[in-house]
């Protein structure tokens, strides 16, 4: 539900061609991650897994970054999850805000992790690392993923286990939420560390080749006849991936070419 709050006069004029949202809510998860909230506009349509171009009124000519959507295509607000790069252009400014703050967004939202460009099939795997888990927030809210897929599968993978604390509350949510808790019965998470010791380590890969994650999970491993994945995290994980899942047979597709997964490079380093 949307809040109303007052919103701080920006330091520089609002550039031509881009929406300026006022910050509802700020949440800071760790001294690397935090996720915010933003006002819609009432205009602004999107398709759940989608990308946008953020940036701040800071400057004359304001560095604009792709930011996955991590609110589902119905919310009435924008949530954003984000990682803090030290000197990084705009994350060194963006970890700042505040409730009534003003954050820039271009009106066309774009991004291949959207269901349409997916084949259809039984089990939808997720596969993220860090804040790559942004636009599977959205689309595990989207009532739309539950009436292509029969089970979702939703993988995480982060050094140290507070960076896994964004996933396991989004999870949870969304096993509750009055819209969509019935449909997401078949929704999984699987949480993994790769240097914080926990119940489940490891790289996706390694636990994907060595079968562990699929006996962990009960479930067979990966065929183009039943299997469908979306990939988003860290280029090395985007490559590693994407090899595994064309070993299993599946074949990248895209929103004008739909297969059996899809990879999305924008990301925020």
């Amino acid at each position: 539900m949307s809040t109303n709050v007052m919103q701080k006069p920006p330091a520089f004029p609002i550039p031509a061609g881009v929406f300026a949202q006022t910050v509802t809510s700020v949440e800071h998860f760790t001294d690397r991650l935090f996720k915010f909230r933003v006002t819609r506009p009432a205009s602004f349509r999107f398709r759940s897994g989608e990308f946008v171009m953020i940036g701040l009124p800071n400057a004359e000519k304001p560095v604009f970054r792709a930011y996955s959507i991590a609110s589902p295509n119905w919310d009435e607000e924008i949530e954003f999850y984000s990682i803090k790069v030290p000197g990084g252009p705009l994350t060194e400014h963006l970890q700042k805000i505040a409730v009534g703050d003003t954050v820039l967004m271009r009106k066309k939202p774009t991004g291949t992790l959207v269901n349409d460009a997916l084949l259809p099939g039984k089990r939808l795997w997720m596969f993220s690392t860090g804040t790559g888990i942004a636009p599977f927030a959205s689309l595990i809210r989207d009532p739309d993923t539950y009436e292509k897929f029969d089970e979702v599968i939703l993988t995480h993978t982060c050094r140290d286990l507070a960076e896994l604390t964004y996933g396991q509350q989004l999870v949870a949510a969304t096993k509750q939420d009055p819209l969509v808790g019935e449909v997401a019965r078949g929704l999984r998470l699987y949480s993994t560390t790769t240097r914080e010791t926990s119940p489940q380590m490891g790289r996706i890969t390694d636990l994907m080749a060595s079968g562990k994650v699929f006996a962990d999970l009960d479930v067979t491993p990966i065929t183009p006849e039943v299997d469908r994945a979306m990939i988003c995290g860290s280029m090395d994980m985007l490559r590693d991936t994407r090899a595994m899942l064309e070993g299993f047979g599946l074949t990248e597709g895209a929103n004008n070419r739909p297969d059996t997964f899809v990879v999305e490079r924008a990301f925020v380093d």
